[in-house]
C-alpha cells in the first residue's frame, strides 16, 4: 500500500467535499427555487462532467491552467507558478469534476421541502435567509449527507482528470487510483489488488452508511 498516495487521496477528497458543499448549496438552492431556461442551462452545464470523458475535461483544465491562456497567466502572476501539476490544481479539477455529485442531491433535497411550510414562514415575517436556515436546511439534511458521501467517494476514485492535471508526482499529485495504474504497469498485481480492495471496501462502507441513514429516516417518519 502506497501510504503517501493514501494520505494525499484522503486530503484531496476531504478538501474537495468541503469546497463543494459550500459551493453547491447556493447553486442548488437557486436551481430548486427557479424554473427558467437559465436554470436549465445551468443544470446542463453542472451535469456535463457526468457525460464527458474525464480526459476531455482534464485536457481543457490543463490548458486553462497553463501559461497559454489569460486565466493561466493570471494564476501564475498571483501564485508565482502554474496550477497544473500541483496539489492545488488537483483540488480545482476535482471540484469541477465532482460538482454534479454535490449539486444534484441537494437540488432534489431542496425541492422535496413542502412549499407550504416555507410559504407560511414567509407570511409570518421570516426573511428568506431565516426560512432557508431554519426550515429548508434541516428538512434537507439527508441530501447533504448524500452529497458529501458521493462527492468524497467519487473524488477518491478519480483517475483521468487527476492524471491529466497532476501527472504522477509522488507525494504531490499521485493518488491511489494512479498508484494502482503504476502497479499494474509494473506487473505488480498483488499490490494493485490490495490497493483496489481498499478502495472497494471504502466505497462500499460509504454507500452502506448512506443507505442505512436513509432507511433509518424512513422508519422514523413512519
Amino acid at each position: 500500500m502506497d501510504l503517501a498516495a493514501l494520505g494525499l487521496t484522503l486530503r484531496l477528497a476531504t478538501l474537495t467535499t468541503l469546497c463543494l458543499l459550500a459551493l453547491a448549496t447556493p447553486l442548488a438552492a437557486f436551481i430548486a427555487r427557479k424554473d427558467r431556461i437559465s436554470t436549465r442551462l445551468l443544470q446542463a452545464a453542472i451535469a456535463l462532467p457526468l457525460v464527458l470523458p474525464p480526459t476531455v475535461l482534464g485536457f481543457y483544465l490543463l490548458v486553462a491552467m497553463g501559461p497559454a491562456t489569460p486565466l493561466g497567466r493570471a494564476l501564475m502572476h498571483v501564485l508565482g507558478h502554474p496550477l497544473a501539476f500541483t496539489f492545488a490544481g488537483l483540488v480545482v479539477g476535482s471540484v469541477i469534476f465532482s460538482l454534479p455529485f454535490a449539486v444534484l442531491p441537494l437540488v432534489l433535497g431542496f425541492q422535496s421541502v413542502d412549499p407550504a411550510l416555507t410559504g407560511t414562514a414567509s407570511v409570518l415575517g421570516a426573511s428568506p435567509l431565516t426560512v432557508f436556515r431554519r426550515i429548508t436546511l434541516p428538512l434537507a439534511r439527508n441530501s447533504f449527507l448524500a452529497a458529501a458521501v458521493l462527492t468524497f467517494a467519487h473524488t477518491v476514485g478519480e483517475f483521468g482528470v487527476v492524471l491529466m492535471i497532476g501527472g504522477d508526482i509522488p507525494g504531490v499529485t499521485r493518488t491511489l487510483s494512479i498508484s494502482i495504474f503504476d502497479q499494474v504497469q509494473e506487473l505488480n498485481y498483488t499490490a494493485a489488488n490490495r490497493t483496489s480492495l481498499v478502495l472497494i471496501a471504502g466505497s462500499f462502507l460509504a454507500l452502506l452508511l448512506l443507505y442505512a441513514r436513509r432507511s433509518s429516516r424512513r422508519n422514523t417518519d413512519a
